[in-house]
């Protein structure tokens, strides 16, 4: 019955876009238990002790501290957060992986790259899909910092397209082990890393397999330089070069041809994990330019006073509420469809992959969204601290340049607003998502006569979930007509994927604040929310004009004559507010209460 229940009350992923989810089944920061706290502070104990106090250390390319860091933080257990405790782990939920590295990552780009690296697609993949020996072998000493582990499988040639690659495995004649050849570059850790998943093709294989191997110099195993990177400096990166490595045969991880499924479920995790590593730099950045802005006096008062500070404070802060009530609203999804695969009978690895690949869509929009408002919150920071904040003694400058890698890593930024879409239409296509129904009855309703009552918006927030309703027709509107038009052929139409993606994306991001506000108004008052309020109206004022123009290019692109003409009545009608918000009197809250309290506090009830 309980499984039941979960089922019942677990959307799947994507189908945020044609259900309405109550505010009562979103889990927000607000609902984290007595252990995530725990969690949460003590991981912020060790970065404010050893990474935000030597962050000059790490723009030094200081590689041997970073090395010692990460040796740190595997005696405190947080490389093994995700780890079952039967290898050396704590085993704790998916929730409170994403604490750690949302919180681990905030200091320094350089410390959160190796920490991704090593957790993630290095530690990562073994306990996913590896055999019991290799997990028995490797994975305790991985999860403890006893080893580090590094992610082989990006070449010269194969990037996004990740299995174009030409590394070659060959098989012995004995049919016992393997010698791969091949380079790859940009391999986060290889400086100081005790194992590598290498990804190589063995004959002519359609895919490519992945490899456990560990990192001996004399086993043909030759390193680069240090690449000289814009950001990231104290991140060891380097290119790794395999000549005639041998690597025995027990050490394929999963089943020949299988390294493609492997490296893409990889990403999935790696996209979320990656919006958690983006969330406390952003905070860190509020917080040092309020504190600047309070500081610097300018024509004889704080520029804090000013108008055009109050605006860059109110966006800023804006981001990363909404940022973090996505982020941690998908993580619970994540967690319990996890906790549903496994009261099924499912195994670790089963239950892992299949609850986080369910939410892939989700995935991809958190990369985008919240790689994309780190990069504008350091911009800002920089520009509030002036000259100062170009300047490499103050920390807005690294952390401008830390924050460029995130639209890059985890599958560029384009390449995932095009993943968003197309994984949505597959899914219809599927029956998993009814996409294609809501959309023909949008069609349907921009023929009829449309209502000229006057609705009662007395209640909060009911203009703002009844705007969301409609935002979401804009999206069937307009993705629906696409993909009636173009079929199988829509993902050639990369321009149009990508305004449909941006139209989604802004849909997921407004309504993960609109139900986190709304349910912590419901359960703590709106005064005490009137702030979190003032936020989420003003990210979804500015959500719908994003929707507008992103529809609006994409309905004048495709349409013509009468189909167009309906379309952009219909854009007009749904993105339209009966009661326009006071969005500067909005900025000038928002900023008021970060001024107050001299930092970013929304995160820490």
């Amino acid at each position: 019955m309980a499984t039941e229940e979960t089922k019942k009350d677990i959307l799947r992923g994507g189908q945020f876009i044609v259900k309405e989810t109550a505010c009562e089944d979103v889990f927000t920061m607000e609902d984290l238990d007595e252990e995530q706290k725990m969690m949460r502070d003590s991981t912020k104990e060790f970065v404010d002790r050893d990474l935000w106090a030597h962050w000059e250390r790490f723009e030094k390319k200081d590689y041997a501290y970073t090395e010692e860091t990460m040796r740190t933080a595997g005696e405190l257990g947080l490389l093994g957060v995700a780890v079952p405790e039967e290898y050396g782990g704590l085993g704790m939920g998916f929730v409170s992986t994403m604490l750690v590295c949302d919180y681990i990552s905030g200091a320094t780009g350089s410390f959160s790259t190796a920490f991704g690296a090593h957790t993630g697609i290095g530690t990562m993949p073994i306990t996913l899909y590896g055999n019991e020996a290799q997990k028995q072998k490797y994975v305790p000493k991985l999860a403890t910092g006893e080893w580090f582990g590094a992610y082989c499988l990006t070449e010269p040639g194969a990037g996004s397209d990740a299995n174009s690659g030409k590394t070659k495995a060959v098989l012995s004649e004995d049919g016992k082990s393997y010698k791969i050849s091949g380079q790859k570059m940009w391999i986060s850790n290889a400086g100081f890393c005790n194992l590598f998943i290498v990804f190589a093709r063995i004959e002519d294989d359609k895919n490519i397999t992945g490899f456990i191997v560990e990192n001996d110099p004399s086993n043909g195993i030759t390193l680069g330089d240090e690449e000289k990177k814009l950001g990231i400096h104290s991140s060891s990166t380097r290119q790794v070069f395999f000549n005639d490595t041998v690597v025995s045969a027990d050490n394929m991880l999963s089943e020949r041809g299988n390294g493609f499924k492997i490296a893409m479920n990889a990403l999935n995790v790696g996209r979320i994990k990656l919006a958690a590593a983006c969330l406390d730099a952003q905070r860190r950045v509020v917080n040092e330019a309020v504190t600047y802005a309070k500081e610097r006096v300018q024509f004889k008062t704080p520029i804090v006073n000013f108008g055009a500070i109050k605006q860059k404070l109110a966006i800023m802060a804006t981001n990363v509420y909404v940022d973090e009530s996505a982020s941690y609203r998908a993580a619970k999804n994540i967690e319990d469809r996890i906790a549903m695969r496994h009261a099924e009978g499912n195994t670790h690895q089963e239950a892992e992959l299949k609850g986080v690949e369910e939410y892939a869509i989700e995935c991809s929009i958190l990369k985008v969204a919240v790689s994309e408002d780190v990069q504008n919150t350091t911009d800002e920071g920089i520009q509030v601290f002036g000259g100062m904040g170009f300047s490499a003694d103050a920390p807005m400058e690294s952390a401008w340049r830390d924050a460029r890698i995130a639209r890059i890593y985890e599958g560029t930024n384009e390449i995932n607003r095009m993943l968003a879409v197309g994984m949505m239409v597959k899914k219809a296509m599927k029956g998993h998502v009814d996409f294609m129904g809501p959309a023909t009855a949008v069609g349907e309703e921009l023929m009829g006569i449309p209502s000229f009552d006057t609705p009662d918006f007395s209640e909060t927030l009911s203009e703002e979930k009844d705007l969301l309703k409609r935002l979401k027709k804009v999206f069937l509107m307009v993705a629906g007509s696409a993909a009636k038009k173009y079929g199988t052929e829509l993902e050639q139409h990369q321009q149009l994927l990508m305004a449909a993606a941006d139209i989604l994306i802004e849909i997921y991001m407004s309504e993960s604040a609109i139900l986190r506000t709304e349910k912590n108004i419901k359960r703590s008052g709106l005064e005490s929310q009137a702030t979190q309020l003032a936020m989420t109206q003003l990210y979804l004022f500015n959500a719908v004009d994003i929707i507008q123009t992103k529809a609006k290019e994409a309905i004048i692109s495709f349409a013509e004559g009468d189909e167009q003409r309906m379309m952009l009545m219909g854009l007009k009608r749904f993105t339209k507010y009966t009661n326009q918000p006071n969005v500067i009197g909005l900025r000038n809250q928002i900023a008021a209460d970060v001024e107050q309290a001299g930092k970013y506090r929304f995160d820490a009830q």
